[in-house]
């Protein structure tokens, strides 16, 4: 199977299971029935949500972002600010800025670094970025949003690397780079849009397959790059979490 590239025995993971991990719904008065539903009791565990305020943290506390992430903290989400990185063009000064608003006004557990960058040559200044990320919150946990495989070295900057961000035609084909085989499943996350409901299951089993243990995926496309479809909960989120909570994918 393409998905298959190594028969390396894969490290042991710090106790994750398979649980979702939320790229970022819309703006909580676009989406007041997504952000809901998160706090709803359910069966999958839930690693964490992204908060997008406005491609950052905006320029002020937004009232129904700061109940919405205070909502997840009580329930014992852990909340992530959404610092976009621009695949290494972003400079250092403004994603430190984004980081410290989002502690100061939304309390937040962590950073998703989305549009990471992949090269070997990036690492240095990525590795500079996560080390004052850590120093203004020590136990930030930090996702690299690459959405494919980096060089190697990045998997010792942050807690957690997005190995793939892309649609079910490119990941039901997709091959997992050797080197991963020497971390734990806890280590790498995969979000997938466009799956169909009657593939759930085969891309859950590739997710495990591939030694991911935070997933996210969605029937809806991004419709060839003109919306975003991590935006709105998927048609089947009730099916995901059910079979996640009972380890359809274990």
């Amino acid at each position: 199977m393409p998905h298959l590239t190594s028969t390396n025995t894969r490290k042991q993971g710090t106790g994750f299971h398979t649980g979702l991990g939320i790229p970022g719904f819309a703006h909580p008065l676009v989406a007041p029935a997504e952000w809901a539903e998160l706090t709803r009791p359910r069966t999958a565990p839930l690693h964490w949500v992204v908060l997008n305020v406005a491609d950052g943290p905006g320029s002020r506390p937004d009232p129904h972002c700061l109940e919405a992430a205070g909502r997840l903290r009580n329930a014992g989400i852990r909340v992530l600010g959404h610092i976009d990185a621009t695949y290494g063009a972003r400079p250092f000064g403004e994603m430190v800025s984004d980081a410290q608003r989002y502690l100061d006004w939304y309390k937040v557990d962590g950073f998703l670094l989305d549009r990471c960058p992949t090269e070997r040559t990036a690492l240095p200044e990525i590795r500079r970025t996560v080390t004052t990320l850590r120093a203004l919150r020590a136990d930030a946990h930090v996702v690299l949003g690459h959405g494919t495989h980096p060089y190697p070295g990045y998997a010792e900057s942050a807690d957690q690397l997005v190995t793939f961000s892309g649609p079910w035609s490119d990941y039901r084909w997709s091959q997992v780079a050797e080197w991963t085989a020497d971390y734990p499943p806890d280590r790498f996350c995969h979000f997938v849009h466009g799956v169909p409901q009657p593939h759930l299951d085969e891309a859950l089993r590739i997710a495990r397959w591939q030694g991911a243990a935070t997933i996210y995926f969605t029937d809806r496309t991004d419709r060839g790059g003109r919306t975003d479809p991590w935006e709105t909960m998927p048609g089947y989120w009730d099916d995901i979490v059910s079979r996640i909570g009972t380890g359809v994918s274990e």
